[in-house]
């Protein structure tokens, strides 16, 4: 007979209205707000036009929003049902990728369904933290002491990140990698198993080193000494940095960017729209982006502490820790902290899957608020 560890009391389902009156209004609206500062930027870039970025942009978000709404008013227990099969599904696109993906910039990232081109490595960002934050779902720190335990966990997180090492996407490796790390941590496993798998990995540095590809190894020394080639591979954050500090505090004003609008800043509209911003509305522009995106991951870290479930604070803290690594890799990648792995600005940087997987993880994040009392059994089958 089974035993549940977690209370499997559900309490009244909440009604629509209900749910609605629970609804982060303020949260939608700074989350609004980042992505209308977006919009301005691909303004800007394409030189005061709304084409061919900043239309599709505002069409995107809005459809997004829409899929957000709809997600954090769905039951939280939906989606612990759903979390393995989601998670299959990612897989299956980043194997599909493999065989039938579009070809772009030297990788094979991209799946082209008519309509519309998907990347399965963005969707994998929300799709892991889920599968991660079942697994993970009521187990006690007693169980975590036994490493046998992280087989299954190290398991879902090595498939996706060799399949995307593959394509090869470094940037979104790291991104699973470090977005893994946090719900490890949140989850109860020591410290002392971090140290050890870090220590893994330096120790596997040479080897890796020898598998990477060649513009990864000169990304990694243009990051070390950027002069080497500064009309080649050290060109973009060169630039990057001319931008930067030419903003000073205040900016050269909205579209007056030298750097952009002459087009010696090359991707623009998409990894580098961050070094734009700064360079038209300065360090206090800059700072007020980053200070919204900073209230959106205290707003999710706030959400996970006040959920009921483990489900459902893992994978707040999933989601939020997943939106403040996007901030912090591309800001750190920009201002020439580490090399340039290509990590967008979400809400800002032109992409449809990566506004698509930014907003379904808000979605996620505002169900587990709004379903904040829902408990969850440890069995599937126990779940409504």
């Amino acid at each position: 007979m089974k035993t549940l560890l977690v209370p499997s009391r559900m309490g009244s389902p909440l009604m629509p209205g209900e749910k609605l009156l629970r609804l982060r209004w303020l949260f939608v609206l700074v989350v609004a707000t980042i992505a209308l500062a977006g919009y301005a930027m691909l303004y800007s870039a394409a030189g005061g036009h709304h084409a061919p970025w900043a239309w599709r942009h505002a069409l995107r978000f809005a459809v997004a929003t829409v899929l957000m709404l709809a997600i954090a008013l769905t039951d939280i227990r939906v989606f612990y049902r759903l979390a393995y099969p989601l998670y299959a599904a990612a897989v299956a696109g980043l194997v599909a990728v493999e065989f039938l993906g579009e070809i772009g910039k030297g990788a094979q990232r991209w799946l082209d369904l008519g309509f519309v081109q998907l990347q399965p490595s963005e969707i994998m960002k929300v799709a892991l933290v889920l599968a991660l934050a079942r697994v993970f779902h009521g187990k006690e720190l007693a169980d975590l002491g036994n490493p046998l335990s992280l087989v299954v966990p190290l398991g879902l997180v090595l498939v996706p990140v060799v399949l995307v090492l593959w394509q090869p996407d470094l940037g979104t490796a790291v991104m699973l990698l470090a977005a893994s790390g946090t719900v490890f941590f949140a989850a109860g496993v020591r410290w002392w198993k971090f140290a050890l798998l870090i220590g893994g990995a330096l120790a596997a540095l040479p080897v890796l080193w020898g598998q990477m590809h060649d513009y990864q190894r000169q990304r990694v020394l243009t990051f070390l000494d950027p002069e080497t080639d500064p009309l080649g591979a050290g060109y973009h954050i060169i630039q990057s940095k001319i931008a930067l500090g030419s903003g000073g505090l205040w900016g050269k004003g909205f579209m007056n960017g030298s750097q952009s609008q002459l087009n010696f800043l090359p991707e623009k509209q998409t990894d580098f729209v961050f070094t734009m911003l700064a360079e038209e509305l300065g360090l206090v522009g800059a700072l007020a982006v980053l200070a919204l995106c900073l209230i959106v991951v205290a707003y999710g870290l706030s959400f996970a502490m006040h959920a009921r479930s483990q489900f459902a604070r893992l994978l707040a803290l999933g989601m939020a820790c997943t939106f403040g690594l996007y901030v912090m890799i591309n800001v750190a990648m920009v201002t020439g902290l580490i090399p340039v792995v290509g990590v967008p600005l979400p809400l800002i940087s032109y992409g449809g899957t990566a506004m698509l997987t930014a907003m379904v993880g808000f979605g996620l994040l505002l169900s587990a608020d709004i379903h904040r009392d829902v408990t969850i059994p440890l069995f599937a089958d126990d779940v409504g």
